[in-house]
């Protein structure tokens, strides 16, 4: 696959961005790159200058929200190398939650090539502090200018990228979580597999309630029953009891699969750590709190890798999570998993591909 054509700006935003304050998703990269679809194909990918588009009121995407997006990553290695953690699977994401919104598929490889050259042009804004890296976020929206209900016929690809420090201010410290008792994230037969705006939105008010009662994030329950723990607002979730990890199964379409998630499975194997993925009760997690049993709580994601979770609040009684400590499990698997981001560990599983 040749290059794709591209429209470079006359001055770069570089020099305005302070790399020893980033914070996560605020500054962007000069260019960006770009696809269109009509008349049944996808077409003229390109990168352009990261500036303003004109867009219509009416366009689809404000009134009926039909878009998609990605997240991941690249990193600046220790030996200067610039890498991407298993992109493959998130243009395989990409495709599924397209599927689910009825946008037609892209060609991964065409959204890999294209996000691996705007990578390359934008290499001197990869940061190279420990911890910090080049937010990617591709993302499609509906192009179609109309207010009736219905999929678009034409629609925009776009792949953004952010130089970012931490998800989280705190860092790898133990975040609390509220349990969303009156609110549902999402419904079996609905969009909770897709990483698309609606669910998101869904989650504003519940975490807004959360952080005022000084909580980090939302534990959200099934939707059906209030019963079953799904996953947190911006991660999945793994529960260590008894040495054994737990973590809700993919197989309702209610909770998003993440990468991270997959890749701390088949950590944990490989390590000899049984793993279940099977559904976990709000009420079995507080069993296992109160008898001693639950030794750790989690989060995984692409933004915070691993978030250890130290206190959760349901029905205005908290448990408490190994003291509010991080534990071996969750610190284990951060310094592992960034250690191969970073070229600091070997990778045995090929999750690395080079940039430049």
């Amino acid at each position: 696959m040749g290059a794709f054509p591209v429209t470079r700006i006359t001055t770069s935003r570089k020099d305005s961005i302070d790399f020893s304050n980033l914070r996560f998703g605020v500054y962007f990269t000069d260019h960006m790159f770009v696809m269109d679809y009509s008349n049944g194909a996808w077409h003229s990918p390109r990168i352009e200058p990261n500036e303003p588009m004109a867009i219509s009121p009416a366009n689809m995407t404000f009134h009926y929200g039909q878009a998609v997006f990605e997240g991941l990553k690249a990193f600046r290695q220790v030996n200067g190398r610039i890498v991407l953690f298993r992109p493959d699977r998130h243009a395989s994401r990409l495709n599924r939650s397209c599927r689910a919104l009825c946008i037609p598929e892209v060609a991964e490889d065409v959204v890999l090539a294209g996000l691996t050259q705007l990578i390359r042009e934008e290499r001197d804004f990869v940061p190279a502090q420990r911890g910090h890296s080049l937010y990617i976020r591709p993302f499609v929206i509906a192009m179609d200018n109309t207010l009736g209900v219905q999929s678009s016929q034409t629609f925009r690809l776009i792949v953004l990228l952010s130089p970012v420090a931490n998800y989280y201010a705190e860092g790898m410290k133990p975040v609390s979580l509220h349990v969303a008792q009156h609110h549902s994230r999402a419904a079996k037969g609905g969009l909770g597999m897709a990483k698309t705006p609606a669910n998101y939105a869904a989650s504003l008010l519940p975490a807004k309630r959360a952080k005022e009662k000084g909580f980090t994030q939302v534990l959200w329950l099934d939707a059906t029953e209030h019963k079953y723990i799904e996953e947190v607002g911006t991660m999945n979730i793994f529960f260590k009891i008894n040495g054994e990890l737990f973590t809700p199964p993919l197989d309702g379409d209610t909770i998003l699969s993440g990468i991270t998630r997959m890749s701390v499975i088949e950590l944990c194997r490989s390590w000899g750590t049984p793993v279940h993925e099977q559904r976990v009760s709000i009420q079995q997690l507080y069993e296992a709190a109160h008898s001693g049993e639950l030794e750790e709580v989690f989060g995984t994601g692409t933004a915070a890798v691993i978030s250890p979770v130290g206190e959760i609040q349901y029905n205005n009684e908290t448990i408490q999570i190994n003291g509010k400590q991080i534990g071996p499990m969750a610190q284990k698997l951060y310094d592992t998993i960034t250690g191969i981001h970073y070229g600091e560990l070997a990778d045995p599983f090929g999750w690395i591909v080079e940039v430049c």
